[in-house]
């Protein structure tokens, strides 16, 4: 990715979340996986990135493809640029990976489109064990792909350990 790729990402981000609390820790947990960009006369218009992960079901390790960095200019939300995003990003995970997943107040959005609300514990594996994540209990959302196979929405679920938010 340019340099000049990376200012319009982070000023879409912006732009999109109303404010510049983007961090580097952010940023980085947002790389290292595929990014599907939405695109037209000015330029970017939307984004989401998809980082590989390990999401445990209980303890059922599942390779999941996590969404990251979720955004469309405002003045164009509402005309399908996101939907458009993300049936790609449900595709390329439900090709690639046993499980999405992803960290979000806006579950509206992705319920629509397949995601389902986790409704169990959530919890972060660290080096020191497992430690509870109560704060993004019900933010978190996975997309079941046919390898996942059924899952208990209520069961716990963890991630492994990241700067940053780790979900």
């Amino acid at each position: 990715m340019s340099a000049e790729e990376e200012r319009v990402l982070r000023g879409l981000f912006a732009l999109a979340w109303g404010s510049d609390d983007f961090s580097e820790a952010d940023w980085n947990n947002a790389l290292g996986g595929l990014h599907f960009v939405a695109e037209d006369g000015r330029g970017i218009v939307g984004h989401a990135s998809v980082v590989p992960r390990e999401l445990h079901v209980e303890e059922r390790p599942l390779r999941t493809g996590y969404v990251e960095a979720m955004a469309t200019r405002p003045e164009l939300q509402n005309q399908g640029i996101g939907t458009e995003v993300l049936r790609a990003v449900n595709g390329h995970i439900v090709d690639a990976y046993e499980l999405g997943g992803l960290d979000t107040g806006s579950d509206w959005f992705y319920r629509r489109l397949g995601w389902l609300s986790w409704k169990g514990p959530t919890s972060v594996r660290t080096a020191d064990g497992v430690i509870r994540t109560e704060d993004e209990d019900g933010n978190i959302m996975v997309l079941p792909t046919p390898v996942s196979g059924p899952l208990d929405l209520e069961a716990p679920i963890s991630c492994e350990w990241r700067p940053g938010d780790v979900w």
